[in-house]
């Protein structure tokens, strides 16, 4: 059984949802960014559990189809932009599409009216937060993070930098307050 969990962000949330499945005495296949696989079925009592103490935890299970999907899209560009080092070998567009098995126009279409944005909106504000976090940690220069991040060149990082901060990504490295946001927040 597929549990489908919003706001699941982060590695931490993925040890959040494992110790709360260990507690109701659930096995699991795998726990990933937004979906658990449950080994056999859940009892009506152990998903209400479940939902109370994930809900703490801020996360949410979700059982709307539509809802579902949305979190898959967002986890899908989470991951890629966050978690993973290599670039994709196609556009965005035929990486979900192949990824989650829909046409892109019906995900984008869904996506935009569920979330009030597109999916090219969310993913380069994630890629933008994902930049300040390398600037943020000091160890990589603005050539190295243009290309970590896919960039075709430090001008092009720069320009969407500043268009989505107002900042320039050497401006924002000398401020004291980094204006970085959680993931949830994103």
């Amino acid at each position: 059984m597929k549990l489908y969990i919003k706001n699941m962000v982060c590695i931490r949330c993925q040890m959040v949802v494992k110790a709360e499945l260990e507690k109701l005495g659930l096995q699991y296949v795998y726990v990933r960014i937004g979906e658990a696989d449950i080994i056999g079925n859940v009892q009506p009592e152990q998903l209400e559990q479940l939902k109370t103490h994930l809900k703490k935890a801020g996360l949410v299970l979700m059982d709307n189809k539509k809802s579902v999907l949305v979190e898959k899209i967002k986890s899908a560009i989470i991951e890629l932009v966050h978690y993973t080092e290599d670039q994709i070998k196609v556009n965005l567009s035929d990486y979900l599409s192949e990824k989650l098995n829909y046409d892109y126009t019906y995900l984008a279409n869904l996506f935009s009216e569920v979330k009030g944005i597109t999916i090219e909106k969310f993913y380069l504000t994630h890629k933008i937060e994902r930049v300040k976090e390398l600037i943020v940690y000091d160890e990589l220069n603005l050539s190295e993070i243009a290309f970590k991040m896919h960039y075709s060149s430090v001008a092009h990082l720069s320009n969407q930098f500043k268009k989505y901060t107002g900042l320039t990504p050497t401006h924002f490295k000398k401020l004291k307050n980094k204006r970085r946001e959680t993931l949830e927040d994103v």
